[in-house]
């Protein structure tokens, strides 16, 4: 086994390769061209990501995303794998510590990540490793086909129409929480003309707004400003999502748990909770 590596010189194949053999036993699959766009939206440097080779074989790596977080830079955790055989010998672990004086170096100030809730494994040794819990989140899958769509209409002074990056500062005045590090205004910059963006308006005043993705069925952000709320503008922003969506499912990741208005909202629609995901960071 080799020392840890950079993934600076690493071909995206043989990445994908490496990826693909170490969630071969997971639920959902990544193809090739959504895995050059997760990495791409959640911000992944090669030569800030490290792994463990056998043989020239990536046994074990974290893709590490780069960015700014509440403020301070950080390296958030991209994909974390080690492939079946090689399980067990505490590879994650080494990566994660070995790369620590590198990540420094480059000035990255803390680490984040986010793990199923019921992956008491990951946890355990996340928690073991110096991370603490930031936040809880819920995400929501549904099959487009199944997402009931209500039949409301919005009243005459309201309109969906387009809106922009450009009204960010707006958008975050309605905010019940922050949104996650994959679904923040730096991801979204990243991979721009790949999302839809769409606002509420009362006449020329903008009310409520919502960010999506049509060809992964990525609801990424929604919300309405707290003093127009319950009016049917959130309804009408989701169906006009949900209209142009073009995959067979629609999803909802990391909405903070203790947001219980979201959660009912979705509910709503037929668009159920279908896991937990703690949020967690550790200083470096």
């Amino acid at each position: 086994m080799k020392e840890l590596t950079s993934l600076e010189n690493l071909s995206f194949d043989t990445l994908y390769s490496s990826f693909s053999k170490a969630f071969s036993d997971y639920e959902i699959q990544v193809s090739e061209q959504e895995l050059r766009i997760m990495l791409s939206r959640r911000g992944f440097v090669p030569s800030l990501s490290f792994g463990l080779f056998d043989n020239e074989e990536l046994v074990a790596f974290t893709l590490n995303g780069i960015g700014q977080f509440n403020g301070k830079k950080t390296a958030y955790d991209t994909g974390t794998g080690t492939l079946k055989e090689y399980r067990g010998q505490g590879l994650a672990s080494k990566v994660f510590t070995d790369s620590i004086p590198f990540l420094k170096k480059a000035g990255v100030a803390q680490y984040l990540l986010e793990v199923l809730q019921h992956n008491t494994g990951a946890v355990s040794v996340y928690q073991k490793l110096g991370f603490k819990v930031s936040r809880e989140f819920n995400y929501f899958v549904q099959a487009t086909s199944m997402v009931n769509i209500p039949s409301k209409t919005l009243a005459s002074e309201y309109h969906i129409g387009k809106a922009s990056l450009e009204q960010k500062e707006i958008f975050s005045t309605f905010y019940d929480f922050t949104p996650s590090w994959q679904n923040g205004f730096e991801a979204i910059v990243r991979r721009i003309e790949d999302f839809t963006i769409i606002g509420a308006y009362k006449n020329a005043q903008l009310v409520g707004y919502c960010i999506y993705e049509p060809n992964s069925g990525d609801i990424t952000q929604i919300a309405v400003d707290k003093d127009f709320r319950r009016q049917g503008i959130a309804s009408a922003l989701l169906t006009e999502a949900l209209t142009a969506n073009r995959h067979s499912n629609i999803k909802v990741i990391n909405t903070e748990i203790s947001c219980t208005s979201i959660t009912a909202f979705l509910g709503s629609f037929g668009i159920p909770v279908k896991g937990t995901q703690f949020e967690m960071i550790r200083e470096l």
